[in-house]
């Protein structure tokens, strides 16, 4: 008698940039890392916001009343991936965006 053949979880983890914009900025309001980034570009420098006014720094910046917009409205999805791109020289993981 055959065996079936077992359910594989697939346990492949996608990578950051694959996920949707939405989800991108969802964990990136978690990151603490940004929280302060997001409080040295509307308060000063040394403070850290809190998750939910992370997640408001990016509706403010992107121009949008949700974050799923940024997967669904292409001006807003650019000026998300401008964000990112300046976030990730702040953090000092690219060099300074031209």
């Amino acid at each position: 008698m055959a065996h079936p053949t077992p359910k594989v979880k697939n346990t492949h983890a996608r990578h950051f940039n694959d996920l949707p914009n939405a989800q991108q900025a969802g964990m990136l309001c978690n990151d603490e890392l940004f929280q302060k980034f997001a409080g040295t570009r509307t308060i000063k420098s040394g403070v850290q916001l809190a998750r939910s006014a992370a997640a408001e720094f990016i509706r403010t910046f992107c121009r949008v009343n949700s974050r799923r917009d940024l997967n669904t409205n292409a001006d807003a999805a650019q000026k998300f991936q401008t964000l990112r791109t300046e976030f990730d020289a702040w953090a000092g993981r690219i060099q300074a965006p031209r």
